[in-house]
């Protein structure tokens, strides 16, 4: 069986991905020192941010909530698939923004989908900046999955032009 070859930014990946999840869950675990994990519970933190305990039983922004105990069950299946498809694509990355986006995303499902679920039956967001009309509480993965979802589809415009200018060339 030939070894399984990794590619330098497919270790790139791999490490924003631990860090993502890192930060995560250092990030909950102090908001759950401050405020606890009563639903609702808040305290100002800096200008227009605020830290409120919402307990996330859909997926991010609290979309598709159920609280149905097979539904948890079912997104952290789901997301434990996605993470391990998006692993191997990852150990494939040649570009800079395809590795950042996929370590962020992979961090992001393993934080939120994976870790949360499984410890608190929920995911745990609290931070909240409604003050400037954002209507949804989110975490630091939701952040890494909705930054990498962009630095790859940032990355997939700028290979398009890349190959565009090459094919004009």
């Amino acid at each position: 069986m030939a070894a399984l070859k990794i590619t330098r930014l497919g270790w790139t990946a791999y490490a924003v991905a631990v860090a993502t999840v890192v930060l995560d869950q250092i990030s909950k675990l102090w908001v759950l020192g401050l405020l606890g994990s009563a639903q609702g519970s808040s305290a100002s933190l800096l200008g227009p941010v605020k830290l409120t305990m919402v307990h996330n039983y859909g997926m991010s922004f609290g979309l598709l909530r159920d609280h149905a105990e097979w539904g948890r069950w079912l997104l952290t299946i789901f997301s434990a698939a996605v993470v391990v498809g998006l692993g191997i694509w990852a150990r494939k990355a040649v570009r800079p923004l395809t590795a950042l986006g996929l370590g962020m995303i992979i961090g992001g499902a393993i934080g939120n989908n994976l870790i949360d679920r499984v410890i608190y039956g929920y995911v745990v967001d609290f931070i909240d900046v409604s003050r400037l009309y954002f209507p949804w509480v989110f975490n630091v993965a939701d952040s890494g999955i909705s930054v990498g979802v962009a630095f790859l589809l940032l990355d997939s415009f700028i290979g398009e032009e890349k190959k565009l200018s090459h094919q004009t060339e």
